[in-house]
């Protein structure tokens, strides 16, 4: 049964989440996984000519991607974040929307030959609407690739979690954690070619993993 998501909370959420993830001297980045410098780049999506990355937050990696020639558009559920990355990473030719993901990809128009998520929308939005609308965004043979932490041992499927603790106004989101064979399950049965689940190590033994998904569209 689907959560029911609470959309003008979450997206509460996320801007109280903006004012401190936002720092507008930090400098263009791309890495997948939650260490610096540890993991793949942005080769993993191939050699794009346009991106969209969902659930952008701060643009660092738009950012990143832009520097190297490539049309990056971002989507992103605050509209503090929306504002604020979007004015600073405009000069480079960053395109940034405020919007709900799934509205969005229900009526954007556009094709893209990658749509990426770092953990972001990919770990927030139920798959099995999220895929299908994805598929139809990529060009042909477009990548989709998103990363974001392991399941939990037995905790699978929506995972309430509260912001900031367990102190003060109750907000909060669901995120989406599976096995990686159950996520190339919900790639395949939303149409793609090919899709690959794998998690990469963290550089110090015993530390928490990152979840790294690729799929490809016909």
């Amino acid at each position: 049964m689907p959560v029911p998501h609470d959309i003008p909370a979450e997206t509460e959420l996320w801007d109280a989440y903006a004012k401190s993830a936002f720092d507008a001297e930090v400098d263009p980045s791309f890495c997948w996984t939650q260490y610096a410098g540890h993991g793949p780049g942005p080769e993993l999506l191939g050699s794009p000519e346009s991106v969209l990355e969902i659930g952008c937050g701060t643009g660092r990696a738009l950012a990143r991607l832009a520097q190297q020639g490539v049309k990056g558009t971002g989507v992103d559920l605050s509209p503090r974040m929306a504002k604020l990355a979007g004015e600073r990473w405009a000069p480079l030719g960053v395109r940034i929307e405020q919007a709900e993901v799934l509205d969005w990809l229900a009526t954007d128009t556009s094709q893209y030959d990658a749509v990426y998520s770092i953990f972001g929308a990919a770990w927030f939005t139920d798959p099995s609407r999220l895929f299908p609308l994805v598929r139809e965004r990529l060009a042909p043979g477009g990548v989709f690739v998103f990363s974001q932490p392991p399941a939990i041992p037995g905790a699978y499927g929506p995972q309430g979690m509260y912001k900031g603790g367990f102190a003060g106004k109750a907000m909060f989101t669901y995120r989406y954690s599976y096995t990686p064979a159950v996520w190339e399950r919900h790639l395949l049965r939303a149409g793609f070619a090919t899709a690959e689940a794998r998690t990469v190590e963290a550089p110090k033994a015993g530390h928490i993993g990152t979840l790294i998904v690729t799929a490809t569209s016909a």
